[in-house]
């Protein structure tokens, strides 16, 4: 006997609801363990010690005078977060930690996690304060001002400018890779700090001239950094506050990581200032650690902007979008995004 076609239709099966964890929810929850296990790490001089070639756990001990309780849970730790390798008994480097992290190496990236730890470890504790309301957490909740303090102690300022040429050191490299430095003579790093931008750019286009423009307390450290590099001919110092200053005339003008310390009209203020040291054809890069235009896959940009909450009074980051929309207020012609290194993204405008 013949069946109709629905007859041979079998019903479809009910899907099964997902299965829901909790797992994502605490290891982020928990992620300041392993952040602070990292932080100790760098503090204690660990990697670099292991720089120098593979140890064990008790030559480990030893070498950082640490108590023999948890000497192997704190070193299997880092293992298991990626920070360092186990062969038999021995501990070593990663190829990351061993490029970025030993203080020997002109690629330490480790100072801007020292100040991390120093200082916004416990500052972020506060963060459900800042939230509640608006004010910045650092020093001013106890009448002091680091960034005073920081600059009025020679040593302290060369740690913490080391720190951000660090911190830079892959932007800038990307940056002297991908913008079309040949079509320009001319540049001017606003906010230079150490010069770790300016020496990328001018190891990378021997045609280049350029200047680093920032308080006039960095001068020496500048200098410094620039003569190790064998490039004091091509690269001077500026000596002025850009926030006050006009800002000198050149072909190129490079802002990095510095459009988010300040609140929106202060953040327009220094574009059109900008704007008006630029010829015909000149051009503005701006880098940052920018949020995503869609603000939901950039997490690391979105944290900085909630660290701006935690360390000035109006500062923020902001999206590419963002950026192009005030350069366009500013009188900019044309502009446009590029990723850089890691989280790190440049936005150019052309006057």
């Amino acid at each position: 006997m013949a069946t109709t076609q629905r007859g041979n239709k079998s019903r479809p099966k009910a899907k099964k609801p997902p299965v829901l964890k909790p797992d994502a929810i605490m290891q982020l929850g928990l992620g300041f363990w392993g952040s602070k296990t990292l932080l100790s790490a760098i503090e204690l001089g660990l990697f670099t010690e292991l720089a120098k070639g593979a140890l064990d756990a008790e030559a480990i001990q030893a070498r950082l005078s640490l108590h023999p309780r948890s000497v192997r849970d704190f070193l299997d730790t880092l293992v298991a977060l990626g920070m360092l390798q186990r062969k038999g008994r021995r501990y070593a480097n990663t190829p990351e930690t061993n490029l970025f992290l030993d203080r020997n190496k002109p690629s330490y990236a480790g100072g801007m996690l020292e100040m991390c730890n120093e200082r916004l470890y416990k500052f972020w504790g506060a963060l459900t304060e800042g939230l509640r309301t608006g004010v910045p957490q650092n020093e001013v909740k106890e009448g002091g001002n680091f960034f005073a303090a920081l600059y009025a102690d020679p040593v302290r300022l060369e740690g913490f400018l080391k720190a951000m040429t660090g911190l830079s050191f892959g932007a800038a490299r990307a940056i002297a890779k991908r913008f079309p430095w040949k079509q320009y003579n001319t540049f001017v790093d606003v906010g230079c700090a150490q010069g770790g931008v300016p020496v990328q750019v001018a190891l990378a286009h021997p045609h280049l001239s350029g200047r680093g423009m920032d308080l006039p307390v960095v001068q020496p450290i500048f200098e410094s950094y620039v003569r190790e590099q064998g490039l004091e001919r091509r690269l001077q110092f500026h000596p002025a506050d850009f926030f006050t200053a006009p800002l000198p005339q050149t072909d190129v003008i490079i802002m990095g990581h510095i459009l988010h310390d300040w609140d929106l009209a202060e953040k327009r203020m220094l574009l059109k200032k900008a704007y008006e040291a630029l010829p015909k054809g000149g051009a503005l890069i701006v880098h940052e650690t920018l949020i995503d235009d869609d603000r939901k896959t950039n997490a690391l940009g979105l944290l900085m902007s909630l660290n701006m909450l935690i360390e000035t009074p109006g500062g923020f980051d902001y999206t590419g979008k963002d950026c192009r929309g005030w350069m366009k207020e500013a009188g900019f012609r044309k502009s446009y995004v590029e990723p850089l290194a890691g989280p790190d993204s440049m936005v150019v405008g052309i006057k």
